[in-house]
């Protein structure tokens, strides 16, 4: 019998895929955004998928769908905005989200789940409850997690890289279990010397700009992780090798734009092109708006191929530019460099939307926002070990 998960803020399903591919069960889903939604659910139709406020979730709604004896585990990757030091102000929110782990807890204890996997960025540890306050929101999250009964925990910073994905992307875990004897730890990383986006693109052909033209056909170009994304056997998502690229589409471009990213060396991004040109030079590129008017330090990066790309964020449209061609990246590009499988079908929302829309989000935020599958994976397989290292208390 598969060890059992509730996935509490679970997005469009990135540590389901990882954690199904390790051989857990996840029996419970909890979103807010409908796009995300609707792409779990066409991911993962055996899985109960409550489109609500978690703040709103009862007992009845979760009980029906879970074991008489409990939950093995629940997830909780809260929303992340107001602890993220992207942007000059988010740091300066102070509102419930913050507080939002509380409700993994809660849910945790209505499951009687025997372990917590809490999930965020790592500016969340120095973050206080309010502005005036030195109490930091970590340490009232690991005082209400022992209250709870979930004393018995670790907390780490894992960095995605050193589990197969192709990004440099940092995250917290607090790892915490109601058994007090149990020996928690962080799965050992697999990939030490990283993928690169070179190996993360194997396989994905080229795109014109403002062409229309989707490709749908794979290149002859190949990785061992290309070969990854596209075996479904390994995902647990049938046992044939993808064979029909999807999300291939190229974006509309103006012609200044086009000409801006022609501008970028391979590293450099619209930073580097404020300090290269300056004066005279920059106020004519600026009356082509082939430059802005304001410089954003975290847009048009354009990527290097023999290294991993920076951290994937649900700005991924904006911020990074092709390693090769003039053209920003297309949603399966995107998903690769997050190591979502080639089958996976983000079928919720649009391609795109204003990011000011906060009940909707596009393709591109989806997959930005997202836990990668491969760093779920391999916290799957470690959580399994674990579970099977204590099977004796689990069946007392």
């Amino acid at each position: 019998m598969a060890f059992t998960h509730i996935d509490c803020f679970s997005g469009p399903g990135g540590i389901c895929t990882g954690f199904r591919a390790a051989g857990l069960k996840t029996c419970v889903a909890i979103e807010y955004i409908k796009s995300c939604v609707d792409t779990y659910s066409a991911n993962h139709p055996e899985v109960h998928v409550i489109h609500s406020d978690i703040r709103k979730v009862t007992s009845e709604q979760l009980l029906p769908f879970i074991p008489v004896n409990g939950i093995d585990l629940v997830s909780s990757g809260m929303p992340c905005e107001t602890f993220s030091t992207a942007g000059n102000t988010s740091r300066s929110f102070y509102d419930d989200r913050q507080f939002l782990f509380r409700e993994g807890i809660r849910i945790a204890k209505i499951a009687n789940a025997k372990m917590i996997l809490f999930e965020n960025v790592p500016a969340i540890t120095t973050k206080k409850v309010s502005k005036h306050s030195q109490e930091l929101i970590i340490k009232v999250l690991k005082d209400e997690l022992a209250e709870a009964g979930y004393g018995n925990f670790i907390e780490v910073i894992l960095n995605a890289t050193q589990y197969g994905v192709p990004q440099r992307r940092n995250r917290f875990f607090i790892l915490a279990s109601k058994y007090p004897n149990w020996e928690l730890s962080e799965p050992k990383p697999t990939n030490k010397n990283g993928t690169t986006v070179l190996e993360a693109f194997a396989g994905i052909p080229n795109v014109i700009p403002n062409s229309g033209k989707e490709k749908k056909q794979y290149s002859n170009t190949n990785s061992d992780y290309a070969e990854c994304m596209r075996n479904n056997k390994f995902w647990k998502r049938g046992n044939s090798i993808c064979d029909v690229l999807t999300y291939q589409m190229p974006m509309k471009h103006r012609t200044c734009t086009l000409e801006r990213f022609s501008l970028l060396n391979p590293g450099e991004s619209l930073k580097n092109l404020f300090e290269r040109y300056t004066g005279k030079e920059r106020e004519e590129l600026q009356s082509r708006r082939v430059l802005p008017k304001k410089m954003f330090i975290k847009r048009n990066y354009r990527l290097k191929l023999n290294e991993s790309a920076p951290t994937v964020t649900s700005h991924c449209l904006d911020e990074f530019v092709h390693p090769v061609y003039d053209r920003a990246l297309t949603v399966r590009e995107c998903a690769r460099l997050q190591s979502f499988p080639d089958s996976y079908d983000f079928c919720g929302g649009p391609y795109i939307v204003p990011h000011i829309d906060k009940v909707v989000q596009d393709k591109y935020e989806q997959i930005g926002d997202a836990v990668p599958p491969l760093l779920a994976y391999a916290w799957g397989k470690r959580i399994i070990e674990i579970l099977e290292e204590n099977t004796y208390d689990i069946n007392s």
